[in-house]
């Protein structure tokens, strides 16, 4: 691998014109292809194999009229108080309106609330549901602005009017959040080499990385589904991957570099090195990326992909790309310094001056056994929030106060009772029985006698006449232990009408969904784990030889998962902190995010641990003490891993100032576990471990020594390699002057 490597950066280095064309050209082809090919992305969660979702696939079948995927809207009115919806003006105004709805662009369905009985008891509140043709992604700018504009007579007739559902929600833009990311990125790096031009080499290659894979992202819309999320959670994990790893390999560089060697054999030993790093920390990646595709969930297994070509990507240009760039700049790559701060080699330990590193490890290695029990005293605190951990589907009850959808929300709530802002639907497909509407009618009577259950609305059928939708109104809240038992009743009851009438009957709706999704992730859990955990640690097997540091750092990942939910649910759950972070209600945890955490929180983690120790298993396998080993490696890597970690979490922190709920989250999750993992997991607890377990650490049974591949991850190959090459070359002849 490293020889291999090697070789590569030494081409990339002597052929830059060609390896920067091509990739310039290969930027060209994928921006072209963006412009023509594209397409919309969507909000739509698909769980295939649920009865949620076969639910949806029945109605889109036989219903389509109902639209089940499409977008919808309440707007929800609301009388003064002491006043009824019932008065004559208030009645007219609110038939006004939901006229003016269903005249409205891409409207399916309009309810009158006065037909359905859609008024509360009191008489004060009432709404009318408004379904459309399309899903929420592709309303219009002109429908969304007739529904907006639509409730103006019930207002100037002094009603309040709120609307509420995905349909006013506007579509998911991509913000510059970013760029805050990419300032700090600057400032760090500028930091780290003290160079104006070794700063933007990074920051060049990784903007470039992000170009083509955006633009590779865009064409995929234009030929599958792809969730609104996907091109910013693969432009975050990219942005990030992209400027540690072409970190890692310009201080190599560097270091190589302020050794006297050329630029082009500096060129192939950082790549043959540092490269060799990155690719295992990068497999590593793509491997949890990837593994989401287990889980059985579209939208995860296409976030999955999309970010672990970002990844891919980043290591191919870092690889490649970087060592052509450096040769463009040749000695500039020294120079460039910036007033205030002096030119450096990040891993060079000044004689005689000890760096923080140095000190740091030193410390570490006199006391391991009490630094690793704090830490771990630390890790567990932080982790104990995670034990209220509640997964559920965002809502608008998740919304700011001042938002129209809350205050429709809260007043659905007010007069209907909380279970109405999670309606259970229920299709009937009667379609092989002598009298649907006998059936149809039987399975309405059964559910409406269950307890918790406050009114299914009447039946609607389809235009065949074999197949009915049910709305059925829980007593309590959509996130509640009682509304999720009532799901499970509900579904039973499905049994006896199959038995009885020969019918099926299907639940769906937001908590059946939340239910269904909870149920495919913990199915999933085991064999996601199984997969992603078996390969890296084989994977880092083949890096480290050794059966303990794979085993050290997959414990350390789950500490760093584990106090990563702890954070969120103290955050986002609890609420602590919320003004701090732009959280403006508590709600729970995105259902689909433990196990997307969980899959790029390892891959991250596992970045950390490849640098880090590489470094230190580098210097053992030069002769040095396992105590020298663990100091010197860190020495030589901790100044990088900590500009690199900050990079990390400053892009990822750039993420929680988003609009998006989902991007807010995993932008959260992704800063805090990787600055508990950088920070308290690799660059303390792993010391401490080594420190403690000594050259055992580096044991490796003989026989498997023997079956395991050398993939030369430290370069010991590739030193002795060129150290022959210069022992065995000719001497120059010397020069004979007459």
């Amino acid at each position: 691998m490293a020889t291999f490597l090697y070789r590569l950066g030494r081409f990339s280095f002597r052929r830059r014109w060609s390896v920067l064309g091509a990739w310039v050209a290969l930027l060209v082809a994928v921006g072209i292809g963006a412009l023509t090919l594209s397409g919309e992305t969507t909000d739509s969660i698909s769980i295939p194999g649920t009865e949620a979702q076969e639910a949806i696939n029945l109605l889109e079948e036989r219903f389509p009229e109902a639209s089940a995927d499409g977008a919808y809207a309440n707007v929800v009115f609301a009388a003064p108080e002491g006043e009824s919806l019932t008065d004559p003006d208030h009645q007219a105004a609110v038939t006004e309106v939901v006229e003016r709805l269903q005249a409205a662009p891409l409207v399916a369905t309009v309810t009158d609330p006065y037909q359905t009985q859609a008024i509360s008891p009191d008489g004060r509140i009432g709404y009318a549901r408004v379904t459309y043709t399309v899903q929420s992604m592709e309303m219009t700018e002109e429908a969304r602005e007739a529904l907006e504009e639509a409730p103006e007579p019930g207002r100037d007739a002094g009603l309040t009017v709120e609307i509420g559902g995905d349909a006013i929600s506007p579509p998911f833009e991509q913000q510059l959040t970013e760029v805050i990311g990419l300032i700090v990125a600057a400032i760090v790096l500028a930091i780290t080499f003290g160079s104006l031009v070794a700063a933007g080499l990074p920051l060049l290659t990784a903007l470039l990385g992000i170009m083509i894979s955006m633009s590779a992202v865009l064409i995929a819309t234009g030929f599958v589904d792809l969730s609104s999320t996907t091109p910013t959670l693969a432009l975050m994990l990219g942005l990030a991957v992209a400027i540690d790893y072409a970190l890692f390999i310009l201080s190599r560089y560097r270091h190589e570099i302020t050794t006297g060697l050329s630029g082009e054999e500096a060129a192939g030993r950082a790549v043959g090195t540092a490269g060799s790093a990155v690719v295992f920390a990068g497999l590593t990646v793509v491997i949890a990326l990837v593994g989401l595709s287990v889980v059985g969930i579209p939208i995860l297994t296409e976030m999955g992909l999309a970010a672990a070509g970002a990844v891919a990507i980043a290591v191919l240009i870092a690889l490649t790309l970087l060592p052509a760039l450096a040769g463009f700049a040749g000695q500039r790559v020294l120079a460039g310094r910036i007033p205030g701060l002096r030119a450096r080699d990040p891993e060079a330990e000044e004689a005689g001056k000890p760096n923080f590193g140095h000190r740091w490890a030193a410390f570490i290695t006199r006391r391991p056994l009490p630094v690793l029990l704090l830490s771990v005293v630390g890790l567990v605190v932080l982790a104990l929030p995670a034990l209220d951990l509640r997964l559920g589907l965002p809502d608008d009850g998740n919304l700011g106060p001042e938002t129209t959808q809350r205050r429709a929300y809260d007043l659905l709530s007010e007069g209907f009772g909380p279970g109405f802002n999670g309606p259970l639907t229920v299709a009937v497909d009667a379609a092989g029985t002598a009298d649907p509407a006998a059936v149809v009618t039987a399975v309405s009577d059964s559910i409406s006698a269950l307890d918790g259950v406050i009114s299914v609305s009447p039946p609607v059928f389809n235009q065949a006449g074999d197949t009915a939708l049910l709305t059925v109104i829980p007593a309590t809240a959509p996130a509640s232990a009682e509304t999720e038992e009532l799901v499970h009743t509900i579904r039973d009851v499905s049994d006896g009408v199959a038995e009885d009438h020969g019918a099926d009957l299907v639940v769906t709706g937001l908590t059946a969904v939340n239910i269904d999704i909870s149920d495919v992730m913990a199915d999933a859990m085991l064999p996601y784990l199984v997969l992603v955990v078996g390969l890296a640690f084989i994977l880092l097997m083949l890096v480290f030889r050794s059966i303990l540091v794979p085993l050290k750092a997959t414990v350390g990942f789950l500490a760093t998962v584990a106090t990563t939910f702890g954070a969120l649910v103290a955050v986002f759950q609890w609420g602590w902190l919320m003004e701090v972070f732009g959280v403006e209600e508590t709600a729970p945890i995105i259902s689909i995010l433990p196990i997307f955490m969980i899959g790029v929180v390892f891959g991250l983690a596992m970045d950390y641990q490849v640098f880090l120790v590489t470094r230190m298993r580098e210097e053992h396998v030069h002769g040095a003490t396992p105590k020298d080993a663990i100091i010197s490696g860190f020495t030589h890597g901790v100044r990088v891993v900590t500009a690199a970690a900050i990079i990390m979490i400053a892009v990822f922190a750039g993420f929680v100032f988003s609009d998006n709920s989902t991007i807010k989250t995993v932008g959260f999750a992704l800063a805090f576990g990787v600055a508990v993992d950088a920070f308290v997991v690799r660059m303390t607890v792993v010391p401490a471990v080594m420190a403690l377990l000594g050259r055992s650490a580096w044991w490796l049974p003989r026989w498997l020594d023997r079956v395991l591949p050398n993939v030369d991850v430290e370069g010991e190959k590739l030193r002795h390699r060129l150290e022959t090459d210069h022992d065995n070359k000719a001497p120059e002849p010397e020069l004979v002057h007459p």
